[in-house]
Order: C-alpha cells, then structure tokens, then sequence
C-alpha cells in the first residue's frame, strides 16, 4: 500500500477544518474527547510518541505511528509536524483504514 492515499484524505480533513495540529493542542483535544485518531510521525521523539500513547490509551483514542514529519506536514500544507489528530469520526476511520 503507498502512502499517498492516506497522506491526500489526511490534506482532505485538514481543508475541511477536521484536522488540529501541535503537541499541546492535541493533547487538549485528546483530553476534551474531540479527536478520533492521532498520527505521530515515525520521527517523533521517544518522549512526544510515549507522552500521546499514554494519552490515547487513557481516553481511548486510537493512536498510529506512520510517516515522517516533512511528509504529514507537505500533506497539509504546513511545514514539519510530528503529530495531527482527526476531529471526524469518518476521515479518522478512513485514514486508519488506508494506514492499515
């Protein structure tokens, strides 16, 4: 499976405003129940993707590891980002679906 189908639904979301961005404000979001799917770039520090696993494991959001910084930010049209979360139950069950 190529990685450009999840990374153009990831640029869908985000021009549909479904998408936050940013350590802290996903934490926040992932705190508030709004996000149904957080990505950690592959070249994420230990600390960010232990800090978001906790995090997703306690609220119970799910929680995938794929790409690299650059590749997620191009995909949004944003300079590097180590970590989005899906604010829509349905983009976030599609980009889970196209990940796996």
């Amino acid at each position: 499976m190529n990685d450009t189908a999840w990374l153009n639904t990831l640029g869908l979301a985000y021009r549909a405003r479904k998408v936050v961005t940013g350590e802290e404000l996903v934490v926040k979001a992932i705190q508030k129940k709004k996000v149904f799917l957080v990505i950690v770039s592959e070249d994420a520090s230990d600390n960010t993707k232990k800090k978001l696993k906790d995090k997703c494991t306690y609220y119970h959001v799910p929680l995938v590891i794929k790409g690299e910084r650059r590749l997620i930010g191009s995909a949004i049209g944003k300079a590097e980002r180590v970590v989005v979360g899906i604010e829509d139950p349905g983009f976030a069950k599609k980009i889970k679906t196209l990940i796996e």
